[in-house]
């Protein structure tokens, strides 16, 4: 009796050694390996000890104690806190809009060809990112003096009386122009080389139609860098919410408009340093950190939506 034999196709493969496949397995982790570990360390360690602070309250009488989530009941119903939140989002609804509309003219200004040494203006515009946030701060703040800086020169020079912009209702302002000023060239970097990718197919077709400039910005460029458009937003937010340096700086000059609670960082910052209050300084940093994350999550979401 004869048997059949399946077509050496279908037969199946005998498996590799084990040694092999072993050792297939731990080459991918070889290469993630070192980044998992950076990660680990500098990312999920701190954000796990944060955690645990917030579970505990240092006190005067029987020192440090349990408390499980009183610290967030706490921070959920602290006027401070809320009042800093208050004012980086309303900082956030008017800075980052102002900002990134001066980035994407600059960047459209530059994509256009017709801006007379464009090279020379992408540098200038990108220049100011270079410089460090404390330095830019604190070379606005001695602009804004009235006693010893340019407003103040400006005062003693024209025999006028320019508003204080260090005051308790223009200080806010006065942060947002910094900020403004430090990431218009980051922003425009961002869009700019976006552009650059556009095919210029595109362009020539919209030409022989008699597409004109705006047109064409609104009907191609637009929505060509919508991707960068999101990510500009989001990095935006995500910077507003971390708004630090400008006030801390900007607190030793006007220490009458700029508290310790002005933003949710620097009161962050006063419960840990001056307050000694790290575990309550946590709750805080993390119930943040999650307005921060759904606010940027729910701008990335609907960006997405207008995209498909």
């Amino acid at each position: 009796m004869t048997t059949l034999q399946p077509p050496a196709a279908a037969r199946p493969r005998p498996a590799g050694p084990p040694v092999r496949r072993a050792r297939r397995s731990w080459t991918g982790w070889g290469f993630i390996g070192p980044f998992v570990l950076v990660f680990a360390l500098v990312f999920l360690a701190p954000l796990a000890y944060s955690v645990y602070l917030s579970l505990f309250r240092t006190q005067l009488i029987g020192g440090t104690t349990f408390v499980g989530l009183d610290n967030y009941q706490q921070a959920l119903q602290d006027g401070q806190f809320w009042d800093g939140v208050f004012r980086v989002g309303l900082f956030l609804l008017i800075q980052v809009p102002i900002m990134l509309g001066i980035a994407l003219l600059v960047a459209l200004a530059i994509d256009s060809g017709r801006l007379y040494g464009k090279d020379f203006f992408r540098i200038t515009v990108f220049l100011p990112y270079a410089v460090p946030a404390v330095v830019a701060t604190l070379m606005w703040g001695f602009m804004y003096g009235t006693r010893y800086g340019l407003v103040g020169d400006v005062n003693d020079a024209f025999g006028v009386k320019l508003p204080d912009p260090l005051s308790a209702d223009l200080v806010l302002a006065s942060i947002g122009n910094i900020v403004t000023w430090e990431f218009v060239g980051y922003n425009m970097l961002i869009f700019f080389a976006a552009l650059r990718v556009v095919p210029h197919s595109l362009y020539e077709a919209a030409e022989i139609d008699g597409a004109g400039q705006w047109r064409v910005i609104t009907a191609i460029k637009l929505p060509a860098i919508r991707g960068a458009l999101v990510i500009a937003t989001i990095f935006s937010i995500i910077g507003s919410f971390q708004l630090f340096n400008e006030p801390a700086i900007l607190q030793k000059l006007a220490p009458n408009a700029i508290t310790t609670d002005y933003t949710p960082n620097f009161y962050t910052y006063s419960l840990s340093f001056s307050g000694q209050q790290q575990n309550y300084s946590a709750t805080v940093a993390i119930v943040m950190g999650v307005i921060t994350m759904i606010v940027a999550y729910v701008v990335q979401l609907r960006g997405m939506r207008k995209g498909a």
